[in-house]
């Protein structure tokens, strides 16, 4: 095909796009960006209840990323069923009765395994972690939570305020950084 018979292409401002500041507005901010790949992973997740994801970042780099599911080579919840939901145990207690490795726990573990210092790093998760993700998180020096939403977990929230995190929401997000 000929540069002539090639059908023409609109530029985005010709095609009624926004341009300048109106399209930088559209442009989600870092901790945007950085939830929304939370939530991806959060769509690898084996859990019958609750679908959770995590990356941790650090300088604008992602590090690691997680998603709450079977230990490597286990059968899934998918295949075997929801331990919690058959002994009717409500959401946010007794985690040690579900096969799952949490989201944030998985994120660690792949940054430990490939040898990625996640030192002052931020933690993205798509919910408030639970009081044992919480203790793990409180012990790698993370200097920033950014959540998309909470989770049924108080002492988790007490955690982290005893640790000098504070509470703050921002543009719909939680975040939770040290003072």
């Amino acid at each position: 095909m000929s540069e002539a018979s090639k059908p023409a292409v609109k530029s985005p401002t010709a095609a009624g796009a926004a341009s300048g500041p109106e399209k930088l507005r559209r442009r989600p901010d870092w901790d945007e960006y950085f939830l929304s790949l939370a939530e991806l992973a959060a769509t690898r997740s084996t859990c019958l209840r609750r679908q959770i994801g995590a990356v941790l970042v650090a300088d604008r780099r992602v590090l690691a990323t997680g998603y709450n599911g079977a230990p490597r080579g286990l059968p899934h919840c998918l295949e075997t069923g929801c331990l919690k939901d058959q002994l009717q145990i409500p959401s946010g207690q007794r985690q040690e009765i579900c096969r799952a490795i949490h989201a944030e726990q998985n994120a660690i573990l792949q940054a430990a395994h490939y040898g990625v210092a996640i030192k002052e790093a931020t933690f993205y998760c798509s919910h408030q972690p639970c009081a044992i993700c919480t203790r793990l998180i409180l012990n790698l020096d993370i200097r920033r939570l950014v959540l998309r939403s909470e989770y049924p977990d108080e002492l988790a929230r007490r955690l982290l305020g005893e640790a000098g995190f504070r509470r703050s929401e921002v543009d719909g997000r939680l975040v939770w950084a040290r003072a």
